[in-house]
């Protein structure tokens, strides 16, 4: 990994712990790589988006369970995010194609995630609504990128937050019954990550217009 493309790395104080440098040292030292850890994401990210429609079509002990593993996976999803990069840098195996697998899997697990949620609650509109969105918000940051700008991760619905407002979800949506809420909280969660992507783009997209005037008059 270059020294342009260390700069733009995702900033995270999770790369920072023990546990975090531990495990990476861990993988490292086996024969797995950080494409691989790129794509068990995608894994990761299907079993969420189906455990999140099959939670919408189940009732009792299995609905709750189903939450619960969505919930798991979506984590698991953002641990691989944080394991590849570690092990590619940190762990100095890096591959060629590095670039391509540390993107191109985030934007389909978003995709499988959101959209899963949203068809989990029957509001499969509002769940691609939120998969494009979240798709254009990472399209804004490489826009900045390609045109020579630092990479910009700004909020308010980064791929941090928008699994922290999922997972929450997931986990809130179990206690529903205690108030025979019916996938209220997902609902919710759906159209913050859909206002809070809308934001995030046009934020983005302000920060690259104001840096570019502000190149052109140098």
């Amino acid at each position: 990994m270059t020294q342009e493309e260390l700069k733009d790395r995702r900033p995270l104080a999770s790369r920072n712990t023990r546990w975090a440098q531990a495990i990476a040292r861990f993988l490292a030292r086996r024969s797995v790589t950080p494409n691989h850890i790129s794509q068990a994401s995608m894994v990761a990210a299907a079993l969420a988006g189906l455990a999140f429609w099959w939670a919408g079509h189940g009732e009792g002990v299995e609905r709750t369970v189903m939450l619960l593993f969505a919930a798991l996976f979506c984590q698991l999803r953002l641990l691989c995010n944080l394991f590849d990069g570690m092990v590619a840098v940190e762990g100095g195996k890096g591959a060629a194609d590095g670039p391509f697998w540390n993107e191109f899997p985030d934007r389909v697990a978003d995709v499988f995630i959101l959209a899963g949620a949203g068809a989990g609650i029957e509001l499969p509109e509002l769940g691609w609504a939120a998969a494009a969105l979240a798709i254009l918000t990472a399209y804004t940051r490489e826009l900045g990128r390609s045109n020579g700008l630092p990479a910009d991760f700004s909020g308010p619905m980064a791929k941090q937050h928008r699994m922290a407002t999922i997972t929450a979800a997931a986990l809130l949506t179990v206690l529903e019954p205690l108030w025979s809420g019916q996938d209220e909280i997902l609902t919710i969660a759906l159209m913050i990550i859909v206002v809070g992507c809308v934001i995030t783009v046009v934020r983005r997209s302000w920060h690259i217009i104001t840096q570019l005037k502000a190149r052109a008059s140098k």
